[in-house]
Formats: structure tokens, sequence, C-alpha cells
């Protein structure tokens, strides 16, 4: 079992994804647990994958090939769940806030966390205060990320805190927000939970939320 969790993983991480479906049908043929391919070797292998472009030692190409790997090998394992589910951690809500069509870094975030075994819900980009608190009132996210490219839609982000305050949604959902404009400064000054730089920051950024440290 150890031999097929451990060859999906370096296929993942290796951007491997002529491969990976073999590897991952050879792992069901020999009987072992979905769940283990799921979180020890495909969900393990985006941690890896995470570190690695944290630690410059990887770039977003790299990174995008390993989470299309990633997918490809969740691909073949999905029509055999039916009472077997991944060991998730938890619903991320993300949006592009009013008035910013950019989405090309949100998506990359969204990939890093769908990779890391979050369940993320895309709201698109150029979403309004009413949209996005509509959804957090009807999804219960455990976590709200807002995204943003330019400076003039920064206020937006502020905004989405004020009315989920003054709609009593605050204290049932974190706030994470990133974009280039925003630091960890701007985060703290509008309220919010955190601020991740990157994708990989991003990941690491939700898990801390979540875990409460």
């Amino acid at each position: 079992m150890r031999e097929h969790i451990e060859r999906i993983k370096q296929a993942v991480v290796a951007g491997k994804h002529k491969e990976i479906e073999s590897l991952v049908q050879k792992a069901i043929d020999d009987h072992v647990e979905l769940n283990m391919i799921i979180n020890k070797a495909l969900i393990g292998a985006m941690d890896i994958v995470g570190e690695k472009f944290a630690a410059n030692e990887i770039f977003v190409p790299e990174m995008l090939v390993s989470a299309k790997t990633m997918k490809m090998g969740l691909t073949i394992i999905k029509p055999l769940l039916t009472d077997v589910s991944s060991e998730t951690k938890s619903t991320i809500l993300i949006g592009t806030v009013n008035g910013d069509l950019h989405d090309i870094g949100k998506n990359l975030v969204i990939m890093m966390l769908e990779g890391a075994g979050f369940t993320v819900i895309d709201l698109g980009t150029n979403v309004n205060v009413e949209k996005v608190i509509e959804k957090v009132a009807e999804l219960k996210p455990d976590i709200l990320g807002l995204s943003t490219l330019l400076t003039t839609t920064m206020p937006e982000m502020q905004k989405v805190i004020k009315v989920l305050i003054d709609t009593g949604l605050r204290d049932k959902v974190k706030v994470m927000v990133g974009g280039a404009p925003v630091d960890s400064r701007f985060s703290e000054k509008i309220g919010a939970d955190g601020y991740g730089k990157d994708a990989g920051d991003a990941v690491l950024l939700a898990k801390r939320l979540l875990s409460g440290s």
C-alpha cells in the first residue's frame, strides 16, 4: 500500500499527468482504501507542492501542472465514492470583489485550496457586497476569501466585513484577503482574520484559521 501511495504522490509533485491515471487505477485494483489515495497520496502531494512553492523551489507553471495532475487522479476516484468521503478541511467561499474582473490569482488559489482538500465555492469576479452576504448566509462557509488586483477596489473588502458585522454574520465566518495591492497591515486595518501573499500562503492561512492557531 505504501508503495502505491508514494508513487502517486511523486507523480503529482513531478506533474506526471500522463502517468497519474494508471497509477491511481493500479492502487484501486490492489484494494488500497480510497481515503488513503485521496488524503495521503493526492492531497499529501499538494501539501508538498505548496511547501516547495512557498520556498521558491517551484513556480506557478509547475504548481499548475501538479494541480492538474492531482485533479486527473481524483477524477478516477470520484465515480467510486458513495459512502466514502475524503477528510475535507471544510468549506471556503471565494470571490473577486466588486469592480474587479481579474481572476487568474483567485483561480490559482482555488486550485491550491482544492488540492489541499478544501471544498471551494467560487463566486467569480466583480461580486457585489449584497451577493457575498447572501451567499455567506445561505452556504454558511467556514472561510470567506476576498481577492482584488486593483487598489481602487480594496475598499470593497472593508465594506463586506462591515456588512457581515451589521448582519450578525461576522462571528460565523473567518475572512481572509489577498491580491497584489493587499498586505497584512491592510488586512488588520479592515478587520480581516488574515492575509495570504500567494496561493501557497493562502492554503497555510486557511489551515491556521480553522485550527484556531
